[in-house]
């Protein structure tokens, strides 16, 4: 048996603008994305790559024109968009995100958007040239500490002292990826290779978080400061939020991949299998997570296939374009169908409406090899209410019909686990027909 860990959930910050107020915030911040992505969604889909042939203009001179911006403001426009989620790239061609889409109605899609842009803040703002990867990569990796301060100080910090804390927190990375201890420096010896890179790599992080409106710089009578914004304070607590979450998995499971949570989860009641997803979903990024899960799911084991989907249900609207592209695949079409309806509204009893005659058996199929591989036999003989169908016989023709691949070992376990001797008897001859293509 795991022991939960827990931890208290971190409190909004003192004086966090309502949720709307935020909302506001941002989509100023992503204006000119917004705009050029909707300029993009008029022409039918941007092309990324440049037309050819005699008077071609390309897509970014023609934005410019359009929405009267410079070509600068419409790469930089562009790539927060992408960053963002307001545009999906299929090819060589842009078009219109979940969020965009949301954008005027659902504040929620409008700070997750930002939120993405604000994670990354390191693409949007070049490093500076000459710097080696590894260094940029310390400080990419020490700065949610420097965050942090900012956060606590609920104020201005003057940069000397964030430089401070960001070489500290770059001499604890470099030590826990030693296997021997890192003795200390005495004063006199000179610095590590990239420690005297730190100011200007400071500079750089300052200013990529400033351009995402996470935080602005005071130049200062003799120093310049920096100051988390709203939704820069609002974003960090989100973070550490998100931290605390995670932390309320059993020991270990967070870390498992999406096949093993699952796995993990099948003995759970819903309650604390909601707990367990949304742990494990707070320790990765929700487009990988429902990647993973989607994997998942086009896997053989029909049990996880419908655990996958719960656990799409914690994700919610982030996760509706790529279920969406699930319904055009025949073993996923159901699950996606039912989680559609749920998602628009539809209550979860009479969401199965959605479903077709044929959908609702494969279905059925699909459930009832779940239970002939991890339930007991008495439930997959209460599966048998389950059906739409009404009576034994007609399920049995509808089932052998739908050209499940797991009918015939269904249809034998659940002959097998059935008391009555004459019903078990008529779902053993359809299995039979169904294993020798009879009739």
């Amino acid at each position: 048996m795991t022991t939960r860990r827990t931890r208290p959930a971190p409190r909004p910050p003192e004086g966090t603008p309502p949720r709307a107020e935020l909302a506001r915030q941002a989509r100023h911040v992503l204006a000119d994305a917004v705009r050029i992505a909707r300029w993009a969604a008029v022409e039918g889909g941007a092309r990324t790559a440049p037309r050819t042939g005699p008077g071609a203009v390309p897509p970014q001179e023609r934005a410019a024109a359009a929405l009267d911006l410079t070509p600068g403001q419409v790469r930089a426009g562009w790539d927060r968009a992408r960053l963002a989620g307001l545009v999906e790239l299929h090819g060589d061609t842009a078009r219109p995100g979940w969020r965009l889409h949301a954008w005027d109605r659902d504040d929620s899609a409008v700070l997750r958007g930002w939120v993405a842009l604000f994670d990354a803040w390191s693409l949007v703002h070049p490093a500076p040239e000459g710097v080696a990867p590894g260094a940029v990569a310390e400080v990419v990796e020490a700065v949610p500490q420097v965050l942090s301060l900012l956060q606590l100080s609920q104020g201005p910090v003057p940069v000397p002292a964030l430089l401070d804390l960001l070489g500290q927190r770059v001499e604890e990375l470099r030590g826990e990826r030693c296997e021997v201890p890192v003795p200390e420096r005495a004063p006199e010896a000179p610095a590590e290779a990239g420690t005297a890179g730190l100011p200007a790599l400071l500079d750089w992080a300052l200013e990529g978080l400033a351009a995402v409106g996470a935080l602005t710089l005071d130049p200062g009578a003799d120093e310049r400061h920096a100051t988390l914004t709203p939704l820069g304070n609002w974003a960090v607590w989100v973070k550490l939020e998100q931290i605390c979450v995670a932390a309320q998995s059993p020991a270990g499971n967070i870390e498992q991949s999406a096949e093993d949570m699952l796995r993990g989860c099948a003995r759970l009641t819903p309650g604390p299998a909601r707990d367990e997803y949304r742990a494990w979903l707070a320790a990765r990024t929700l487009s990988s997570a429902v990647a993973e899960l989607l994997a998942v799911a086009r896997g053989e084991d029909a049990l996880l296939r419908g655990l996958a989907f719960e656990a799409l249900r914690v994700v919610g609207a982030p996760a509706e374009a790529e279920v969406r592209a699930t319904v055009a695949e025949p073993p996923l079409r159901p699950y996606a169908l039912l989680w559609l309806a749920e998602y628009e509204g539809a209550d979860p009893d009479d969401a199965q409406e959605v479903l077709t005659r044929e959908e609702a058996t494969w279905l059925w199929v699909d459930t009832a090899a779940a239970v002939a591989d991890h339930g007991e036999s008495a439930l997959l003989v209460r599966h048998l209410d389950s059906a739409v169908q009404g009576t034994v016989p007609a399920l049995l023709d509808e089932v052998r019909a739908v050209g499940h691949p797991r009918t015939v070992q269904v249809l034998v376990a659940l002959a097998a686990a059935h008391p009555d001797p004459a019903l078990a008897k008529a779902v053993r001859r359809a299995a039979f027909q169904v294993h020798t293509g009879g009739a």
